[in-house]
C-alpha cells in the first residue's frame, strides 16, 4: 500500500509505503507528478518504506514504466528505510535518473525530510 503522507511544499510528494505495492498504488502518484510538472518545476520525492516488502509484478512494471517516462522530471528523491535491500534499491535507481538521490535509514527520516526540501 502506497498512502500519501504530506506534501510539504509545491514541489514534493511525500508517501509512506508498507506491504507490496500494487499497480493502482502507483497510478495515484501519476496525477501529483503531473500537477508539479504543469507547474514547471521539477518533482521532489520523499518514499518512505516500513514493513515495505516490494512490488507486485503489475506494480513494479508501472512503477518502471513511470520512472523511465520521467526520469528527467526527478529533482530529489529521498527513499527511508530499514532494510539493506531498500539502500541497494536507492543505488539501483541513480543510473535511470538525473536525479540526487539519497538513501536514510528510518530513524533518520526527519533529516530525510529537511535534505528533500532544502535547496
Amino acid at each position: 500500500m502506497l498512502r500519501i503522507i504530506e506534501l510539504t511544499n509545491k514541489n514534493t510528494i511525500a508517501t509512506k509505503a508498507s506491504g507490496k505495492l500494487r499497480k493502482e498504488d502507483i497510478e495515484k502518484i501519476h496525477p501529483l507528478i503531473h500537477a508539479i510538472l504543469d507547474k514547471g518545476m521539477k518533482v521532489r520525492w520523499y518514499f518512505e518504506m516500513e514493513n515495505f516488502t516490494g512490488w507486485d509484478l503489475p506494480g513494479l512494471w508501472k512503477d518502471l514504466k513511470m520512472d523511465t517516462a520521467h526520469a528527467k522530471d526527478y529533482e530529489k528523491i529521498a527513499m527511508v528505510g530499514d532494510k539493506k535491500w531498500q539502500e541497494w534499491i536507492a543505488q539501483f535507481m541513480k543510473p535511470f535518473t538525473n536525479a540526487e538521490i539519497k538513501y536514510f535509514n528510518l530513524d533518520e527520516k526527519e533529516d530525510a525530510k529537511s535534505w528533500i526540501e532544502s535547496q
